[in-house]
């Protein structure tokens, strides 16, 4: 119990969880929240996921909770037009804190820190890496079926959380004034990361204006769909997707990239040996079949020319991100930066991975050809 911050303690002791509680224990990964797994006493009780919001990213928590709870109701609605069994098993249920005999999406406590409950769902488990080619091709398939379980979602209910999530000209700007600024002199340490990033703006911001132009539709989207985000049974089938925070409306091309940027990865995005960092084309290649075994049905052309790119898009983006929060103090990835240079390692994987991708760039394009021979 020693690692269990005195807020979730005090949480307990006062009766703010909807059950008796057995034991609390540190629920890891993710690079943002921090979380617990609530054991309940009685076997008959579901278990919970407790979870310390980040409120330094998530500036507005009522909004975040209410699209969490909107996209949550809306994907249960479609899975049960489906007759699909067992929903609480294919869709995140929101939990309830009991404050003044009310039931909260969230607890403030005395630290001005947030603190929220998912149900936690049993005989499940994440990978933080793709094992293997059927992985791969797994993962393509739930984030097809994400997206198109909300293609009638109605979009102008869903406000963005963070604006600009994926703006990768505004994410630049915001570099650059890091740069400028310079207000920890880290500037100097990341000469070379900053010479990578201005070598490839033109290129690159030019391609997210093509990306991100009136002929490619926008999209209810995950924004955050690495493999860990999946849940799957102990069988390896796909459950649902998890970590909803950033569920906000925006373009295909941004969660398949993402998704191969942090799926075809050798090795973790954390490994200070470069020399370990390579792409791995044939778990780009799965998954992206996978994906469009499902998509096919609703993407469109523009949407499904977007794919082959979507991966040096988004790790440029990852590793403009990474350097500006070393630039700027770690104050995003805050949560998990264990050591003064460790966002600076990440942003020199990232350039290192988008390297590795541009030397595969032609077999990208192949892979997506087969599926619109008029490509090229």
């Amino acid at each position: 119990m020693k690692l269990i911050p005195k807020s979730v303690a005090e949480m307990v002791a006062v009766g703010l969880l909807p059950y008796p509680v057995k034991s609390i224990e540190e629920h890891k990964g993710g690079l943002i929240n921090h979380t617990f797994k609530i054991v309940t006493k009685n076997d008959s009780d579901p278990n919970f996921l407790l979870q310390k919001v980040n409120s330094y990213i998530f500036k507005d928590v009522d909004l975040l909770q209410s699209n969490i709870r909107i996209v949550t109701d809306y994907i249960r609605n479609e899975l049960d037009k489906q007759s699909l069994p067992n929903l609480n098993r294919r869709v995140l249920s929101p939990g309830c804190i009991l404050s003044n005999g009310e039931c909260k999406s969230y607890y403030w406590d005395h630290d001005c820190d947030y603190w929220r409950l998912y149900e936690y769902i049993e005989d499940s488990k994440t990978y933080n890496s793709i094992p293997n080619n059927d992985m791969a091709f797994k993962g393509g398939v739930t984030l097809a079926s994400f997206h198109k379980t909300l293609l009638g979602f109605p979009k102008d209910k869903l406000p963005d959380i963070i604006p600009n999530f994926h703006n990768l000209k505004k994410r630049i700007e915001s570099l650059m004034v890091k740069i400028k600024d310079d207000k920890f002199g880290r500037v100097t340490n990341a000469k070379k990361e900053i010479e990578f990033i201005n070598d490839n703006i033109d290129e690159y911001v030019k391609l997210h204006e093509i990306l991100t132009s009136t002929n490619i539709p926008k999209r209810v989207i995950h924004q955050d769909p690495k493999f860990n985000n999946i849940l799957f049974d102990l069988n390896d089938n796909p459950l649902c997707m998890v970590d909803l925070d950033t569920v906000m409306v925006g373009h295909l091309y941004s969660d398949i990239g993402d998704a191969i940027r942090t799926g075809a990865n050798s090795t973790v995005e954390d490994n200070p040996d470069l020399n370990q960092t390579n792409f791995i084309f044939e778990i780009y290649q799965s998954y992206i079949n996978g994906y469009l075994s499902i998509a096919k049905d609703f993407i469109t052309l523009n949407e499904l020319h977007s794919i082959y790119i979507s991966p040096l898009i988004m790790t440029y983006e990852q590793s403009i991100r990474f350097l500006s929060d070393y630039i700027n103090g770690d104050k995003y990835y805050k949560y998990k930066t264990e050591y003064p240079d460790h966002n600076l390692v990440r942003a020199k994987n990232q350039i290192r991975l988008f390297e590795q991708m541009v030397l595969n760039r032609e077999k990208l394009k192949d892979t997506v050809i087969k599926f619109d021979p008029s490509f090229f």
